[in-house]
């Protein structure tokens, strides 16, 4: 399942050839940089690109003996480029490679994700304009408030997507960031323009200030912005499931042919798309808890972090990812049942118009106390069986006296709570009508 929903670019970069390929690039563009201060030749340079070529199993065999990915790696390019590879890593440190290596390679992530982000910011807005006027039931502590429209939801999902995506793009932008500035982050072996040099080929900027690595606050931002996007699509799968459930059926995940619900009750229609996505939640959450614990680490640096990331960055990731692409797809074939949310509003028989009915008492001369009780006491009563609150009103002299019996059915128009839904969506959305490539779409 994940490989149906999770791109194989963004799974490609972290495959192991791809991070020695990247190592490799820091070390050649170190040389170009030294290239042009006459300290290497350009010819040592040609000599590795020409003969080298990533080999991780060799990379693998060489790192059981000296249990150091870097020199394990700096040894299997020297078996290959002979003499020339003397010039790689000249006042370097591990962490410049693997650091800046890292940077690049999160950023290239981060584009990735973000395509996914705006593709589920369309699908929201297209289903948002679809049923921007579908009546529902809003509820709060699960129980039925008062009216509102499918479409307000979705769009109030899109607006928190969107938030998710320009801080992702101000974490993207913090993990940018490279170092070559030695072992203790001095500059005690390659000046600061060989380090500028080398960054901005690699679409990075400089640390302003390292130690011997890119200092992990970076890091921690770049995952909890991961765990905050994905307890959004927590949050918006967990409704999903709400309104499944058999007793609301107010949207129903798609159900393909062929598909199971369950091993033992053939009848099941599971939201397993939206529980997926719940589960694999605590994981992202789960996985910036550790990022953050990698920011304290012993003096100019300890390695503490380093097993750490080798997990989380790659995992949480691709989870994002996926969860993502799953979700997209779930919400562009999400069945919506427009009937049943109606019907789902006349449930109580009426009680949900109670505030309307208060305040309309208020501004016809009823005292506020007064009108309270009185919508109160008879929204209880009804609530306990018997006529229906719409009917109760009708005897209750508080409420006849004050209101004529037009503006007491005015009360129970359910669209009377939707009519600033357009200005809604012009604040979300920035314009009043729906965009054409979703005009005029029927609905579910």
């Amino acid at each position: 399942m994940i490989d149906r929903y999770s791109r194989p670019h963004l799974r490609s970069i972290w495959e192991p050839a791809r991070k020695y390929e990247t190592w490799l690039q820091v070390e050649l563009l170190v040389c170009e940089a030294l290239a042009q201060k006459g300290l290497v030749p350009a010819s040592a340079i040609r000599q590795i690109k020409a003969k080298v070529r990533i080999n991780p199993a060799r990379i693998d065999e060489l790192e059981r003996v000296t249990k150091h990915d870097v020199i394990a790696f700096l040894e299997s390019i020297s078996e290959q480029a002979g003499p020339a590879a003397r010039y790689l890593h000249m006042g370097l440190t591990s962490s410049d490679i693997l650091d800046t290596s890292l940077a690049r390679l999160m950023v290239e992530a981060a584009d990735a994700i973000l395509i996914e982000i705006d593709r589920l910011l369309a699908v929201l807005e297209a289903r948002a304009w679809e049923h921007r006027d579908t009546l529902m039931i809003g509820r709060s502590h699960g129980i039925h408030g008062e009216p509102i429209t499918f479409g307000v939801k979705l769009a109030i999902w899109y607006d928190e997507t969107t938030r998710h995506k320009a801080r992702f793009l101000r974490t993207r932008a913090g993990i940018a960031c490279g170092k070559i500035s030695g072992a203790m982050g001095t500059f005690a072996h390659l000046a600061p323009d060989v380090e500028a040099y080398v960054c901005h080929k690699l679409g990075l900027t400089p640390a302003p200030a390292s130690n011997q690595v890119i200092q992990r606050d970076r890091h921690a931002a770049y995952l909890t912005a991961l765990a905050l996007l994905a307890s959004s699509l927590e949050k918006f799968a967990t409704e999903i499931r709400h309104l499944q459930r058999t007793e609301v059926l107010e949207v129903e995940e798609p159900f393909t042919p062929g598909q199971k619900g369950s091993s033992a009750m053939p009848h099941k229609r599971n939201p397993i798309a939206s529980e997926n996505i719940c589960g694999l939640a605590r994981l992202v959450r789960s996985n910036s808890v550790a990022a953050m614990e990698n920011v304290a680490l012993w003096h100019e640096r300890d390695i503490s972090h380093s097993s750490v990331e080798r997990v989380i960055i790659p995992d949480s990731t691709m989870l994002i990812d996926y969860m993502l692409a799953r979700f997209a797809d779930l919400m562009a074939k999400l069945v919506v049942y427009p009937d049943r949310m109606r019907r789902n509003i006349e449930l109580t028989g009426g009680l949900i118009y109670s505030q309307r009915l208060m305040l309309e008492l208020v501004q016809h001369g009823a005292p506020r106390v007064q009108a309270y009780e009185a919508v109160q006491r008879l929204a209880m009563e009804a609530w306990k069986g018997g006529a229906p609150f719409r009917e109760r009103i009708e005897t209750e002299t508080c409420i006849t006296r004050h209101l004529t019996a037009q503006a007491r059915s005015a009360c129970f128009d359910p669209t009377a709570y939707t009519r600033q839904v357009p200005a809604i969506f012009k604040r979300v959305f920035g314009r009043r009508r729906a965009p054409k490539a979703t005009r005029g779409r029927p609905s579910s």
